[in-house]
C-alpha cells in the first residue's frame, strides 16, 4: 500500500472539494423545464410569449402575444448578450415589464441562453 504524504493528501482532498463545489455544467433544457415553463411554453403563449425562435428575435416580435408597452418600446434582438441582461434583470433593460422573473446565476443563464439558441432554427412563427 503506497504511503502519501501530507501535502499529497491535502492536495487530493482541495481537488475533491472543488469539482464538488464546481459540480457538473447546469443543463439548459432541464433548467427551462423547471424554471421557465410556468410562464412559457416553446411553441403557445402562455403567461410570456413562446419561446422557440427567441434567439435572434426581436423583443416584442411575436405578434399574437400582447407585450407591456415598456419592452414594445426597446429595441432589442434576443442574443447572448440582450438575453444574460434580461435574464439577469428585466427590469433594467425595459424599466415597467411585466417579467419580473430574475436568474441571478451566471452559469444558470449560460445554460438557458444555450438551450434557446439550439432552439433558434426550428422556430415555427
Amino acid at each position: 500500500m503506497p504511503r502519501w504524504s501530507s501535502a499529497t493528501l491535502a492536495v487530493l482532498a482541495g481537488a475533491l472539494v472543488l469539482a464538488a463545489w464546481n459540480g457538473p455544467e447546469p443543463n439548459g433544457k432541464e433548467l427551462f423545464e423547471r424554471r421557465c415553463r410556468g410562464c412559457h411554453a416553446l411553441d403557445h403563449n402562455k403567461e410570456g410569449p413562446r419561446l422557440r425562435g427567441v434567439y435572434g428575435r426581436a423583443a416584442g416580435g411575436v405578434a399574437d402575444f400582447e407585450y407591456s408597452d415598456a419592452l414594445k418600446k426597446t429595441a432589442v434582438r434576443w442574443y447572448d448578450a440582450s438575453l444574460d441582461r434580461w435574464l439577469s434583470d428585466p427590469e433594467s433593460m425595459a424599466p415597467g415589464t411585466d417579467m419580473a422573473f430574475r436568474v441571478p446565476d451566471a452559469d444558470v443563464r449560460k445554460a438557458l441562453i444555450g438551450y434557446l439558441r439550439t432552439l433558434a432554427r426550428s422556430a415555427p412563427e
